[in-house]
């Protein structure tokens, strides 16, 4: 299993979004912090096993450490990790 780090911004008047580092383009929102967590793993579970099917490499997590230093933290409500089962 491995954990990745997904970021989650609220602005004010929207959902909860949802963003990866290490999986650019992958984002999903929720109305509530539970459901944008719920919705990252599932988005998340889903691009890993179209990368699988598609016999694409899966990149390693990206360090906690490198992901703060990195981060756009505008907006950024909390740091999560989701686990992620790759086979």
């Amino acid at each position: 299993m491995r954990h990745y780090f997904g970021l989650i911004h609220k602005d004010e008047g929207s959902d909860f979004g949802v963003s990866f580092p290490d999986f650019p383009g992958v984002i999903t929102a929720g109305a509530t912090l539970d459901g944008a967590r719920m919705l990252a793993e599932a988005a998340l579970a889903f691009h890993v096993a179209g990368l699988i099917d598609d016999g694409e490499t899966i990149p390693d997590p990206v360090p906690r450490e490198r992901v703060m230093a990195e981060a756009d933290r505008r907006g950024l409500a909390t740091v999560m990790t989701v686990p992620l089962r790759t086979r």
